[in-house]
This record gives C-alpha cells, structure tokens and sequence, in this order.
C-alpha cells in the first residue's frame, strides 16, 4: 500500500544509507529510493510518497511531490533549495540544447579555442610592432617593440568542462 507522508528527518547510516523518519499515520522509518546517481534530502514536511514492500518492517519511500516544477516536455532540472525552500542554485538542460548553470545572462567559453586566436592575434601585433621599429629606424629614431602576450588562465574554470562539438542524439 502506498500513503501519503510528511518528512521529519534523516540520517545516515554506518553503509552509507539515508534514512528518512517520515508521519503518515504515525511516526515511522523508511528507507530512500532514488534514481542511480542522484543524492538529496528533502526538507521538513516535504510530502513524501511512502509505500511498503513485500518484506515486513521495509518500507520505502520513493519520492516526494515538487512543487517546483518548470521543466518544459523534453527538459530536465536539477536543483537544490535554502532551509527556507527557495532555489539556492541549478543546473537546466533545456529541450534547445542549452544547459543553464544558475541561470541564463552570461555565457561559458571553449577556453581552448578562445585561447588560441588570443595567441594568434598577439603573434600578429608583435609581427606588427616589429615592423613600426623597423621604420621608425629607418627615420633615425629608436623603438625598441615590447612583446604583447594575453593571459586569460585566471578566467579558465576547470571544474565545468564541455565538448567543442555537438554531442549526437
């Protein structure tokens, strides 16, 4: 039988195996199912979806009502939220193929392609430089040409990596 609950609290136990204390009808324990790979614990009163299974004493609880629910057909969003239940950060994969990291007004860059015209656009400028030394020798007067070099590594951000193709469908 499946019931509706409220959840009180977690914990952890020594396997690494989140608990939920959650109120149906009483107080009782459950054990969390989630999808592979996904990892989080519901705030207080959250309405949980509480069940039993064919092993006495091992009930489970298999997911909780969002009620905050954006995702078009196709998306999906992943978020976390502040003890208060407002959004804390996200990350969005639109149905567009755009990926939203805590929102939409700026953009992440291929380092490595950026990187390398910066350097291509500083070999032509010194080659350039080189060139207005020449002549203002020529002139009689005396320019030594300083090397130009762009250095971008303090905006490179290693811990969000990306493709620099399309991924296939």
């Amino acid at each position: 039988m499946i019931n509706w609950s409220k959840f009180k609290d977690a914990t952890i136990n020594a396997a690494g195996k989140r608990i939920l204390k959650v109120m149906g009808f009483s107080l009782s324990t459950a054990d969390e199912c989630l999808p592979f790979g996904d990892d989080g614990c519901p705030l207080p009163n959250m309405l949980a979806i509480y069940c039993k299974t064919s092993n006495i004493g091992e009930p489970i609880v298999i997911g909780y009502i969002n009620k905050k629910q954006l995702a078009s057909p196709g998306e999906k969003r992943i978020y976390s939220v502040n003890p208060d239940g407002s959004l804390s950060a996200y990350i969005w994969m639109k149905a567009n193929s755009v990926i939203e990291l805590n929102g939409n007004s700026d953009n992440v860059v291929r380092y490595q392609p950026l990187a390398t015209g910066l350097n291509n656009q500083d070999a032509l400028i010194n080659t350039e430089l080189v060139k207005i030394a020449a002549a203002i020798t020529a002139l009689g007067g005396s320019y030594v040409p300083g090397n130009i070099t762009t250095d971008i590594n303090s905006a490179k951000i290693n811990e969000v990596k990306c493709t620099s193709a399309s991924l296939p469908v």
